[in-house]
């Protein structure tokens, strides 16, 4: 079957597909956030309490509400890619050990930590050939 005679000759697809996936999920998990205003961001900012931050918990939350929001919509799209990854692997720590410090069981927290594992080898892999990095900021040599 050709789609597995060379393992790795689909991995920019495979790329595309997990960034669409993700980018698209998280931008509309964020968009509440985003939209709910003040209230909302105080209520989602306030995790930072769990790291001794007690201080304008609307702009921790809205902070949040951006990277999911935001950062969705640029990892689905490739752009600013690697600034769109550590900002969500950010959210994700600081959600997980939310929900580990408010006593919630794994299923609690495991969404989280799974996510911010994916955010972070994909900081790492970057965003493939299909992106708008790839387009706007080509790379002066390929090394592949």
């Amino acid at each position: 079957m050709p789609l597995f005679e060379n393992r790795y000759r689909y991995a920019d697809l495979g790329l595309l597909i997990l960034r669409v996936g993700l980018g698209v999920m998280f931008t509309i998990h964020g968009y509440p956030k985003l939209m709910g205003g003040p209230e909302k961001w105080v209520a989602v900012g306030g995790a930072m309490k769990h790291f001794g931050i007690t201080v304008a918990p609307a702009a921790w939350g809205f902070a949040a509400a951006v990277a999911e929001t935001i950062g969705g919509q640029l990892l689905a799209l490739g752009l600013l890619f690697r600034v769109a990854c550590a900002m969500l692997f950010l959210t994700m720590v600081v959600a997980a050990f939310s929900h580990i410090a408010t006593g919630e069981g794994f299923g609690g927290y495991s969404h989280a930590v799974e996510s911010g594992i994916v955010f972070l080898g994909l900081l790492f892999i970057g965003p493939g050939k299909y992106s708008a990095d790839q387009v706007l900021f080509p790379p002066r040599r390929r090394l592949y």
